[in-house]
């Protein structure tokens, strides 16, 4: 029988640099493959799905196990697009804490993994069975209107431990950034993101 493959754009060891496990080393595993498609993504590469560029999951398992590492996280693209319970429940078995970052817009079969955060996309919302699952709600801030979807967002969240994020558009940071401070210091139910990586330089 052949072996269950993914097209991966990139896998690297490196420090996660946003949401509420910023600061922690993790194996990094980018799928290919996203129909959402939004025009501030910062991963527009890994849209586009390669044949050569799938890999089977004992070769997954094979790089992540070159380093000392204890979380990996799955993210994209849009990863939920694929059937990842062959590969998480591996990575489980192996001893790995798996994390995974979506849209939401696809079902998530939440018993197989550790921590779900979800960036909801105005263009393909998430699906309502998925906000009772997520860990962390992360919204993309680069214009005033999306404060108001934030919001939206939020009132579907109905776990008290879910951590709710707003995290400033890379290109358009300087700008927006003194925005969501603002706002986040007159709705402290709110945390910031940043994305430490980019400014530091952290490949």
């Amino acid at each position: 029988m052949k072996e269950i493959s993914y097209p991966i754009k990139e896998s690297f060891y490196s420090i996660q640099g946003e949401g509420h496990y910023y600061g922690i080393a993790a194996y990094f595993i980018r799928f290919e493959g996203c129909n959402i498609k939004c025009h501030w993504c910062d991963t527009k590469e890994s849209w586009k799905i390669k044949r050569e560029d799938f890999i089977s999951i004992h070769r997954i398992i094979a790089n992540i196990n070159n380093y000392q590492v204890k979380t990996v996280i799955i993210t994209g693209g849009e990863p939920a697009m694929w059937n990842l319970s062959p590969l998480i429940k591996k990575l489980k078995k192996k001893g790995y804490r798996v994390h995974i970052e979506t849209s939401g817009a696809y079902p998530i079969k939440e018993k197989y993994m550790d921590w779900i955060t979800i960036s909801p996309k105005k263009t393909k919302l998430p699906l309502q069975e998925n906000y009772k699952k997520v860990n962390e709600l992360k919204i993309v801030i680069s214009n005033d209107n999306d404060f108001l979807f934030a919001e939206e967002q939020a009132t579907y969240i109905k776990s008290t431990n879910c951590f709710l994020f707003l995290q400033p558009e890379w290109g358009n940071i300087f700008s927006i950034l003194p925005k969501i401070i603002s706002y986040i210091k007159k709705n402290p139910k709110w945390r910031i993101s940043l994305q430490i990586h980019k400014m530091l330089k952290i490949p």
